[in-house]
C-alpha cells in the first residue's frame, strides 16, 4: 500500500514538473517542448527504476 502511495506521488510529481517547464520556458515551441517533455520523462523513468524497481 506504500509504495502505491510512493508512485501516485512520483507520477503527480512528474506531472507537475512538465506542466511547469512547458508553461515557463516552452510555450510556444513545439519540438523543443515535446524533446524536453521527453527527456524529463527519461529522467523520472531512471530514478524510479533505480529507487523503485524490483522492490
Amino acid at each position: 500500500m506504500t509504495k502505491n502511495v510512493s508512485v501516485v506521488i512520483y507520477v503527480a510529481v512528474l506531472i507537475a514538473v512538465i506542466v511547469g517547464v512547458d508553461v515557463l520556458f516552452f510555450r510556444h515551441r513545439l519540438w523543443e517542448r515535446l524533446m524536453a517533455n521527453v527527456g524529463i520523462v527519461l529522467v523520472f523513468g531512471a530514478f524510479y527504476l533505480r529507487f523503485f524497481g524490483r522492490g
